[in-house]
């Protein structure tokens, strides 16, 4: 494929497997858009991969976890050396990587990430938590936020750029306790169900429903936190690239909002942002964005940072 059936594969697969990425993303300028389009392209194939899902929906087990994961790694390293895989989703990542300085650990950081699932892997500590958030989430924040023209180098705008993606992670986590328990998994903290009096493998059973509503509260605020760190990081962005940030930060810290309001319910039927809520979001953020060197930078203190 040349760049512009690149492109073209990658808006078509960003509309199908993310509706609200697919609402900021039309906000960047164009060709900061195509680059993001792309670079999504990417992850939303190396997610699917690890998970055994087709556009983030329906995960299932993958018969032979190592094999994807050796495949993944071998065409990033194509990818991003320019060398063509065969693969639009993997070619996109090369148009992205050829375009910007876009550092390579950053990708294996996201490949990282997977092959903590592929382990059974699961978080004992808070800290845990904000490591594996930060190798499938922050890091991807890291990428964008080069692909909008932050120096590599430029650390103090990278931490804010991941603590967007850790914002988005613990949303998720948050939203998906249900879907990742019948898939095996648990993202909540094995110190968190001990401090709640959770036996481990039972915290969807309804008896213990008021206890995990304290868990999503947690992990909603401390979401919140990230989100507002991350908004900090606007003043260093263009216009129309912080718009489409913040307009993601406060269409997906409503993901996190909501499961903390509907307590036990949070789990019977998926949270999900509407298209009023949505397109509400958007003008908010095109005036804080408009006023963003004016507003009052989030101090990080206490906050997680990622491996430098």
């Amino acid at each position: 494929m040349d760049r512009a059936a690149l492109v073209g594969h990658a808006r078509r697969t960003i509309a199908a497997g993310s509706k609200s990425f697919a609402a900021a993303s039309r906000l960047f300028d164009p060709a900061t858009r195509e680059r993001a389009q792309l670079l999504y392209a990417w992850c939303r194939a190396c997610d699917d991969t690890a998970d055994g899902q087709v556009l983030g929906h329906g995960m299932r087990p993958v018969a032979d976890p190592q094999s994807s994961l050796s495949l993944m790694r071998t065409l990033t390293a194509r990818a991003l050396a320019g060398e063509p895989t065969g693969d639009p989703a993997f070619d996109a990542l090369g148009v992205v990587a050829a375009e910007t300085r876009l550092p390579a650990r950053f990708a294996h950081d996201l490949i990282d990430g997977f092959a903590l699932d592929a382990q059974g892997w699961q978080p004992r500590t808070e800290d845990d938590l904000y490591r594996y958030c930060y190798h499938v989430a922050g890091a991807v924040g890291c990428m964008m936020a080069v692909v909008m023209g932050v120096d590599p180098a430029d650390d103090a705008t990278l931490d804010r750029a991941c603590d967007l993606g850790i914002a988005f992670q613990l949303a998720n986590i948050a939203r998906d306790v249900g879907e990742d328990a019948a898939a095996g998994r648990c993202y909540l903290p094995a110190a968190w169900l001990v401090e709640i009096d959770v036996p481990p493998g039972e915290h969807m059973r309804p008896t213990y429903r008021p206890r995990l509503a304290v868990l999503g509260r947690r992990l909603a605020a401390l979401a919140e936190r990230y989100e507002a760190s991350a908004r900090g990081g606007a003043a260093a962005l263009p216009f129309r690239s912080a718009w489409a940030v913040l307009a993601a930060a406060g269409i997906y810290g409503d993901i996190a909002r909501e499961v903390a309001r509907r307590g036990g319910r949070a789990w019977d039927a998926r949270v999900t942002t509407g298209r009023t809520d949505k397109l509400g979001w958007i003008v908010v953020a095109g005036w804080q964005a408009a006023r963003r060197h004016r507003l009052p930078a989030t101090p990080r203190d206490g906050l997680w940072t990622r491996p430098r």
